[in-house]
């Protein structure tokens, strides 16, 4: 098995960087990519246990995008480095989230909860804080009983905390990628919330900014939805990716590390056949080695 998405506590997972690849090793993981949100802060630890493990190790990071309709998350696999553009653009981001978070704490007083951006950051090391974090925040304050009431109640879209994110300029963010050694993939391109009848002319648009592969398998879609999708790919002559956008069974108890659409297990072509030779073709050698 392989797992080409997945998070740890460098964003918003509840596993660390290395605690993650020791679970992936007992799960019998062979390829994994660590795929944070907005930061590469764990790849290094996480390379380092996965030679430890003797597991095959791709360094990633997954982008929020601004997009007008639903959701928009570009993965870059096979990072080699922090280009200068990266880093510009994980600084933008970092800046949005904190602002962010200031404005829902605000928004979280007015509704009478007592919570500060100082308890938030004593709670929780990441430098990446964001609604999962202040969910677990309010479970343990007693404020409700489980993390999904959080967003119920407060953080989803339309209730009276929520906060939009900001999103980094696609353009930009698949330079950044690409400047860093990484292959730009459009993470579950469903999130989109696009027609079937008008997905395929709006990915021939993102791919013509220079996005390479599509997440075709991700738990969010049907089977029939992931087949459909990879057939998309390979007719647009992109790569097609499988993840389980595994965060840790406290935070998303029905995604396991491995599987995928359908709780099918990831197989092993979406290396062999089509993210590998990708990465070939750009690097020349197998040297996936990531270099802070």
């Amino acid at each position: 098995m392989i797992d080409l998405h997945t998070h740890s506590t460098a964003s918003d997972g509840t596993f660390t960087p290395s605690e993650l690849v020791k679970y992936a090793a007992e799960k019998k993981i062979k390829v994994l990519a660590l795929t944070d949100h907005d930061v590469t802060d764990g790849l290094e630890e996480a390379q380092h246990e996965a030679e430890n493990q003797g597991i095959i190790f791709i360094p990633g990071i997954e982008i929020n995008i601004a997009w007008p309709t639903g959701e928009f998350h570009l993965l870059g696999l096979g990072l080699k480095n922090v280009s200068p553009e990266l880093k510009e653009l994980i600084d933008f981001l970092r800046e949005g989230r904190i602002q962010r978070n200031i404005q829902m704490i605000e928004k979280l007083q007015q509704q009478g909860i007592d919570i500060t951006m100082e308890e938030l950051q004593q709670r929780f090391s990441t430098t990446t804080l964001g609604r999962p974090h202040f969910a677990q925040l309010l479970v343990e304050k007693g404020i409700i009983k489980v993390r999904q009431q959080a967003f119920d109640r407060f953080f989803a879209k339309g209730r009276p905390c929520f906060v939009d994110r900001a999103g980094a300029s696609l353009s930009e963010a698949v330079k950044a990628i690409k400047t860093s050694g990484g292959i730009p993939v459009q993470a579950h391109p469903l999130s989109m919330y696009v027609s079937w009848g008008k997905l395929e002319d709006k990915i021939i648009e993102i791919q013509q900014t220079g996005v390479q592969g599509l997440e075709a398998w991700h738990p969010g879609a049907r089977i029939s939805e992931a087949e459909r999708l990879e057939e998309m790919a390979h007719k647009l002559g992109m790569i097609a990716t499988a993840g389980s956008d595994f965060h840790g069974q406290k935070v998303r108890a029905d995604r396991h590390i491995g599987e995928t659409a359908g709780a099918k297990k990831i197989d092993d072509r979406f290396w062999e056949q089509e993210l590998k030779p990708a990465l070939l073709r750009i690097h020349g050698d197998d040297d996936l080695t990531f270099r802070q």
